[in-house]
């Protein structure tokens, strides 16, 4: 386990804060900029050894997001490759999901359909309401059994952008919240300049100067004037 349970978000953190301004369970993304313990679990370095071994020793951090699902929420995270979403170049970018809860098949673990990231960029259509993401992978069932990705509260997976990955409604009574850090080697470009502004150069160096790096922040302000601009939400 990486992380203890004071990583758990309690009730005036920053999910509640979200509620009482008129945010969703969804809306912080980006804020490793703005709260000091997102950059700190971010950088942490037991998951930069980990993402190390994937990308190589100069390491990227390019956007952060909470996945918050409330107990008896209705949307379902449909079949889906992260990089279809984003404007990078080339695909190489891996996400660490860190747990914040615990979490397990009831109250709605997020799925992977192994091997799925050997077969490059699949077809998509439109995805069925209520959904959190718009796009979903087609004849998904054709590439095998969705394998369960359960975690105790400060356990990490890690998965590749192009596995298809997705998760059911939590129709449990339990919240089930995890962080994305999304990670790349400098060389992967951002061909929307914007979505290199808000990142953070975790390890090494980044000579392209594609990637800017964001400060530690002083504290945590996670407010909704002059929020960050949400990249990578998925």
């Amino acid at each position: 386990m990486l992380f203890s349970t004071r990583w758990k978000l309690s009730e005036t953190g920053p999910i509640s804060i979200a509620f009482n301004d008129g945010r969703d369970s969804y809306a912080i993304n980006g804020y490793h900029s703005r709260c000091r313990g997102i950059y700190e679990m971010a950088t942490d370095g037991r998951i930069l050894d980990l993402v190390e071994d994937v990308v190589g020793p100069n390491i990227v951090i390019w956007a952060t997001h909470f996945f918050c699902k409330i107990p008896h929420d209705p949307k379902a995270v449909p079949w889906h490759q992260d990089a279809s979403y984003w404007p990078l170049s080339p695909a190489r970018t891996v996400t660490a999901w860190i747990a914040i809860d615990d979490v397990d098949v009831e109250n709605s673990a997020m799925h992977v359909i192994l091997k799925t990231h050997n077969k490059g960029h699949l077809k998509w259509k439109n995805a069925e309401e209520p959904a959190v993401l718009d796009q979903e992978v087609e004849n998904v069932e054709q590439y095998g059994e969705p394998a369960p990705i359960e975690l105790r509260a400060g356990q990490i997976s890690l998965h590749a952008d192009v596995i298809v990955h997705g998760s059911q409604p939590n129709r449990s009574a339990r919240r089930r919240c995890g962080l994305t850090v999304r990670y790349c080697p400098p060389e992967v470009e951002p061909i929307n300049r914007d979505w290199g502004t808000n990142s953070i150069i975790a390890r090494g160096s980044a000579p392209s100067g594609w990637w800017a790096n964001q400060p530690k922040p002083p504290g945590e302000d996670i407010s909704s004037p002059g929020k960050p601009k949400a990249i990578g939400g998925n």
